[in-house]
């Protein structure tokens, strides 16, 4: 049994990671952590485990770590624990600033293959089609993506820049952009984007718009925002749209649907709980000691197509990625 504990409990995905160790039959949770003492005490509460005092208490009790916490606090964790020689799988971004970045990128690099970064979009069997199509040249060559993450409003902590690192485009760029390396197979060289804040109200973008190039001459658009209502009857979407030599595809990641149009129509659809495919994978890589399939490299190069495209609005300029 694999006992994993959780760093940080104060992120809206952190419930969903603990549920899915508890129902896992190959791992356990065997605690948790966090700077807010009472926020940790709740957690454990609910999830009948320990609160520890520290967060090298937690290492030291635990085989592993998934990392949950505030954007900021994300470099020390993952450098705390990849030195105690164990694996993480972190919460995106990976990375809030370009010196977290350079952090993160060193710890990784002092230990190999123990970092992972939790986008639980790769795990969702439709896009596994839609790179299967593109792969296949169902499609023709790819010319370009309109893609959207578009969420609601998540608050607290979200809202701070002083934790998060930013509002919307911080939060959803990186889902998007891992998902387009994985689907075309090349990391983006450029990156323009524009940001808004007057939806909201907040002192980060609730708005952003991005458009990135690739080196084969693909572009890319993304909607990365909290445009959804309160009320709005999901949380958000993830969303694809390409458009191919020989037809388009469009796949909606959270609706588990995928449509293809080629001198018709053909629609496939299945239904899954991505955090328990990725939870579970995790689970088994720390049992067989073999790196997790969504490396620290991946959330590296997604946190830094973030960080670009911030430093494109600002500039009004298209900001290079190398």
């Amino acid at each position: 049994m694999v006992r994993v504990g959780i760093a940080g409990v104060v992120h809206v995905h952190a419930p969903s990671y603990a549920r899915c160790l508890e129902q896992s039959g190959g791992a356990e949770l065997s605690g948790v952590w966090d700077p807010d003492a009472d926020a940790a005490a709740r957690f454990a509460g609910e999830h009948g485990c320990a609160a520890f005092d520290s967060l090298e208490e937690l290492t030291t009790d635990c085989d592993a770590m998934v990392a949950a916490g505030t954007n900021i606090g994300h470099a020390s964790i993952i450098e705390a624990v990849l030195a105690a020689g164990k694996p993480v799988l972190c919460e995106k971004p990976l990375a809030a600033s370009a010196e977290e970045t350079s952090r993160i990128a060193a710890a990784d690099a002092q230990a190999p293959g123990l970092l992972g970064t939790a986008f639980p979009c790769p795990f969702s069997p439709v896009f596994h089609r839609m790179v299967e199509m593109v792969r296949s040249g169902e499609i023709g060559r790819v010319l370009s993506v309109s893609a959207t993450n578009r969420g609601k409003c998540p608050g607290g902590w979200f809202v701070k820049k002083e934790e998060s690192g930013g509002g919307a485009m911080i939060d959803h760029t990186v889902h998007v952009a891992d998902l387009l390396w994985r689907l075309l197979g090349e990391r983006p060289t450029s990156v323009s984007a524009e940001t808004g804040d007057r939806l909201l109200g907040l002192d980060v973008e609730d708005t952003a718009h991005l458009t990135l190039g690739f080196p084969s001459g693909v572009f890319a658009t993304l909607d990365s925002s909290w445009s959804r209502p309160k009320d709005y009857p999901v949380w958000g979407d993830v969303n694809l749209s390409i458009v191919g030599e020989h037809g388009t595809c469009d796949v909606e990641l959270f609706g588990q649907g995928l449509r293809v149009y080629q001198g018709g129509a053909a629609h496939i659809g299945t239904g899954s709980d991505l955090d328990a495919a990725m939870v579970a994978e995790f689970v088994a890589s720390v049992k067989e000691r073999k790196p997790f399939r969504i490396s620290g490299e991946d959330g590296i190069c997604a946190s830094r197509v973030a960080l670009a495209a911030y430093e494109s609005a600002a500039t009004g300029l298209t900001a290079n990625l190398g």
